[in-house]
């Protein structure tokens, strides 16, 4: 039974919590500057987490018009990496990878829960350790705030305070050690609310480690009272390949519900049904992108919020701050919204790590590949921990020490949540440096190959180009070594059929809905 809180009771219940709600996971389960050299102590460790938020909306990313400060704050004072990506492009799958190092086919989260094959998605097994578990056994006070978006319940924190499901932008329910609770105000002030509070009862003789997730900026944008009127008479950039289409890639592709000319949020701010496809498009782009920025707006503002807690408790120098987001996301590219596909503007995201104890301030590396799956080994090797055998990430310590390691030339990229929510048909692909080769791997099997140099926007897809004979066959062969390396096989026998996909699933109508399950 649900009751509504003013923020300042939220607040009071969100220190009650960090106080005394008690979970103990269930058993099993490019060269840059100098760098100072990374300390003994233990560091705090706060992790800013978006949910679909496109490396470029960032100002430090040089998105046009939106400004971000706070986001900005933190790559002007550690390390901004641009080639940054996750290895798939959807939440949950992606979230588990973060916490566990490894790729969806290992820890066996392969779908948010779109769509009837997917009504009861697995979450977290007993088995799959993460690296809260790991930092809470050695003493770190462990706690986590916002979006948990995962089927299973959080394990391994001292506290934590998580929104059902997706979450609503405002006056948001919230779970609190299984306590349902209604709480007013804009959803993500009130996850920077629940941060503050834990900060503020926290053990002082432990270090911390505390996960701040957002909501902001998924679907469906909706802003806080303050952003209402930001960004109005502004003209959104019309993106590359907006009016291409998808001539010349996939039937794969061409059979995803991800046009953006039929994105329904905004019929009722003058964007009818009835306009030619690319002026609905266009019209769509234009409310979509605004109200996008315009949330990431108060996650900018609830991030500053708690940098100057920690400025003003004198915990900044030794306490490591990253900010990502879950995927990426398309803002108009190709005339699609939303993720899912190998896509970079899916793919990409925005990456940053301070640490004023041991590592320089201002550092843009535009040379490493870095991976979702390196958040969790990085963390740990941070604070000392071992990271346990079977992660499939690289802790980034070695590059932030100024060292030079061989490095991977390569990512694999997986995604299995088919037939569901958009209709992406299931796929998977390798990510060099220079070239992106696709698998739709479901009979009818499909490829897709682009020379990322020559064609950074993927607009040419060269798969069945004769010229690229050799280099689609040795692409293919790279993929099949990385998933060797990995241990992601398939069955015996030929691929299977891929499943139909209704309009129906794709357009989100099925009744079915992911949030975690009872207590």
């Amino acid at each position: 039974m649900s009751h509504p809180m003013t923020r300042r009771e939220a607040l009071t219940l969100a220190g009650s919590a960090a106080a005394s709600l008690l979970w103990t996971r269930s058993p099993g389960r490019a060269a840059g500057p100098p760098h100072r050299p990374v300390p003994r102590r233990a560091p705090n460790l706060v992790v800013f987490l978006t949910d679909d938020q496109a490396q470029m909306a960032m100002g430090a990313y040089g998105h046009p018009f939106l400004k971000t400060p706070q986001m900005d704050r933190l790559a002007a004072e550690g390390v901004r990496f641009t080639e940054a990506f996750v290895t798939n492009a959807l939440c949950a799958p992606s979230r588990a990878s973060i916490l566990t190092g490894r790729y969806a086919h290992a820890h066996g989260v392969l779908a948010n829960g779109g769509g009837p094959a997917f009504r009861n998605p697995p979450g977290l097994r007993a088995g799959d350790v993460t690296f809260v578990d790991l930092l809470h056994q050695v003493g770190y006070h462990t706690a986590l705030v916002g979006k948990w978006h995962l089927p299973s319940w959080p394990a391994g924190f001292d506290a934590w305070v998580i929104l059902p499901g997706q979450g609503v932008y405002q006056d948001p329910e919230m779970i609190a050690n299984g306590m349902r609770l209604h709480l007013r105000g804009h959803v993500d002030d009130v996850v920077g609310d629940q941060a503050l509070a834990v900060l503020q009862h926290r053990p002082v003789d432990r270090p911390f480690c505390l996960l701040v997730h957002f909501k902001a900026p998924h679907r469906a944008w909706v802003p806080a009272p303050r952003f209402v009127a930001a960004f109005e008479g502004v003209e959104v950039p019309v993106p590359p390949a907006f009016a291409d289409g998808l001539h010349g890639r996939s039937e794969a592709v061409r059979q995803t519900m991800m046009a953006l000319a039929d994105l329904p949020d905004f019929r009722e701010q003058g964007v009818p049904a009835a306009l030619p496809p690319e002026e609905r498009a266009r019209r769509n782009l234009q409310h979509m992108v605004t109200n996008y920025c315009r949330v990431l707006l108060g996650v900018d503002e609830n991030v500053g919020r708690v940098l100057d807690f920690l400025d003003a408790q004198g915990l900044t120098e030794h306490t490591a701050v990253l900010f990502t987001s879950d995927n990426g996301f398309f803002l108009g590219e190709y005339g699609l919204y939303d993720k899912r596909l190998m896509y970079e503007p899916a793919i990409r995201v925005p990456m940053l790590l301070r640490y004023p104890a041991g590592l320089a301030a201002g550092w843009v590396d535009t040379t490493h590949l870095v991976l979702n799956l390196d958040i969790a080994p990085t963390l740990l090797e941070l604070a000392g921990v071992p990271v346990p055998p079977g992660i499939h990430g690289r802790s980034w310590l070695p590059l932030l020490e100024g060292e030079e390691p061989a490095w991977r030339e390569a990512f694999l990229y997986q995604y299995f949540e088919y037939p569901a929510w958009h209709c992406v048909r299931k796929h998977r692909g390798v990510r060099t440096r220079d070239w992106k080769l696709i698998h739709f791997w479901e009979q009818p099997e499909e490829w897709e190959l682009y020379d990322l140099t020559a064609d950074p926007d993927e607009r040419h897809n060269l798969a069945a180009r004769p010229a690229y004979a050799a280099r689609l066959a040795q692409l293919r062969a790279q993929l099949a070594a990385l998933r060797r390396e990995v241990g992601d096989v398939d069955p015996p026998g030929p691929p299977p059929t891929a499943a139909p996909c209704t309009r129906d699933i794709g357009q989100g109508r099925d009744p079915a809905a992911r949030t975690p399950p009872s207590r």
